[in-house]
């Protein structure tokens, strides 16, 4: 089996699972290596993700990519949150970004932060102080997560 094809079938066969646990997939990589592959599942959900998510899906999933014989060699399951500074890469991982705090640089160094507001297959659109700052998708370089962290109110 083509690793892009496995990769479409055992997305398909682990997304009921993910959304009896009201999971959303972020990303799913495959690495063919010799004596054993890796299978990453990155998911969230609202609040985040805890370690016991990680824990009831890795088992399930795991059960069923094996029933279903989508992997046949030895490989390694790993299921994990996003991070809170993730790398972007893909266009299903920019789309589950929108609406979150991003950084994106574009060729010569020049950096953008600000929160995703839309994605399409030419441009980036970040919302930053109040105005709307349109990115082409060539000109990024590289783009990952800003992270929310919620300080300690004092007093």
């Amino acid at each position: 089996m083509q690793d892009e094809d496995r990769s479409f079938r055992i997305e398909e066969v682990i997304q009921p699972v993910l959304r009896d646990y009201g999971l959303e997939l972020v990303e799913l990589e495959w690495h063919a290596r010799r004596p054993r592959s890796v299978l990453r599942v990155f998911v969230d959900k609202p609040g985040g993700v805890a370690v016991g998510d990680c824990e009831r899906v890795s088992r399930e999933v795991g059960d069923l990519i094996d029933v279903e014989g989508l992997i046949e060699d030895a490989y390694d399951l790993e299921v994990s949150s996003p991070g809170l500074d993730r790398l972007l890469r893909s266009d299903r991982e920019f789309r589950w970004a929108v609406g979150k705090l991003v950084r994106l640089w574009q060729a010569g160094g020049l950096e953008t932060r600000g929160r995703l507001a839309d994605v399409t297959a030419e441009r980036l659109v970040v919302e930053r102080d109040g105005e709307r700052v349109e990115l082409p998708r060539g000109s990024v370089t590289k783009a990952r997560l800003d992270a929310e962290v919620p300080w300690p109110r004092r007093g």
